[in-house]
């Protein structure tokens, strides 16, 4: 397991607690006691860490290599009733950018997301989950499928950005971002987005409109990186965790400003940490949403929905 450089003091227990147990089955030492002794100090140390993290650590818990990406909650929750649908019918596939058909119990919803590789080779092939113009067409076109039969969409943001290349640009980006927050706020079905790790930028707002935006608690959400903004205002990247201050990018900043609607509890040491649990808690969250959502008609739910972001920026002096 891999770890951050504000949890060494946690690998540093564990460590002792493995040396303590391997000791105990190896000789006739009683180290039992020593052995809880070890576990009550872990458990209090991981508490201690995590309930005190700083913007800067939860950026960077987003992007522990081990956190789950959106191809692992789909296969998690959906098993092998998740269909992939490929193609955005006018360039190409955008490996980034990832939809299909997939069931939570007896109901089938339109997942969509980012989707970053695992290594070197999977991350060139998923062009580090920046999606292209034809990426936020084909969720577009998912959308607008799921739209005609009916089916919720569950929309799961994990991207540093939309790819920035010229070619990128040529193709339209800017104007597919756009078209897909214009038709996103007017879908006739419900919308489910949930931010599962990094939401930067257009990238992230391109699948980012919907009837409840739920953010994972250790995740951030924000028009620029940290990294990006310490560049422009410092001329440099030492001054990033500053600037993830000064951005208020995390899932409790959100929530304060209203500009997300819930935050998901994550456990502790982060999503990585327990996958099943993290699984779990999210699988319930989106059918916990979607029952008060099936609720209301599809003139309400746009309604609604565009009051909420008209909302949004407003203020009272």
């Amino acid at each position: 397991m891999e770890y951050l450089d504000f949890e060494l003091p946690i690998k540093e227990l564990e460590e002792q607690l493995d040396k303590c147990v391997v000791l105990g089955s190896e000789s006739e030492i009683d180290v039992s006691d020593t052995c809880k002794q070890l576990e009550k100090k872990l458990e209090k140390t991981k508490k201690d860490i995590y309930k005190n993290l700083t913007a800067w650590q939860r950026v960077q818990l987003s992007r522990h290599p081990s956190r789950p990406y959106t191809m692992d909650y789909i296969e998690a929750i959906c098993g092998d009733s998740f269909l992939e649908l490929h193609g955005d019918r006018n360039v190409k596939d955008d490996k980034a950018m990832i939809g299909g058909l997939g069931k939570i119990g007896d109901q089938t919803y339109m997942f969509i997301g980012q989707q970053k590789g695992y290594n070197t080779k999977t991350r060139q092939y998923r062009n580090f989950g920046m999606a292209n113009p034809e990426g936020y067409r084909k969720a577009l076109r998912l959308m607008k499928m799921a739209e005609k039969f009916g089916v919720p969409v569950v929309s799961l943001i994990d991207t540093p950005g939309a790819y920035p290349g010229i070619e990128a640009e040529e193709r339209g980006q800017g104007e597919a971002i756009a078209r897909n927050i214009l038709e996103m706020t007017r879908l006739k079905v419900p919308i489910i987005v949930l931010i599962i790790g990094e939401g930067a930028s257009g990238g992230a707002l391109g699948i980012g409109v919907g009837d409840r935006v739920l953010m994972l608690e250790n995740t951030w959400y924000s028009v620029i990186s940290p990294e990006s903004c310490s560049s422009i205002l410092w001329r440099s990247w030492e001054y990033k965790e500053q600037a993830a201050e000064a951005l208020k990018l995390t899932a409790s900043d959100m929530k304060k400003l209203h500009l997300v609607d819930d935050i998901v509890k994550e456990p502790l040491g982060g999503a990585h940490s327990d996958r099943g649990t993290t699984f779990k808690i999210v699988e319930e969250k989106i059918h916990e949403v979607h029952e008060q959502l099936k609720k209301l008609s599809p003139t309400d739910l746009v309604k609604k929905r565009m009051d909420k972001y008209s909302k949004m920026g407003v203020y009272s002096g």
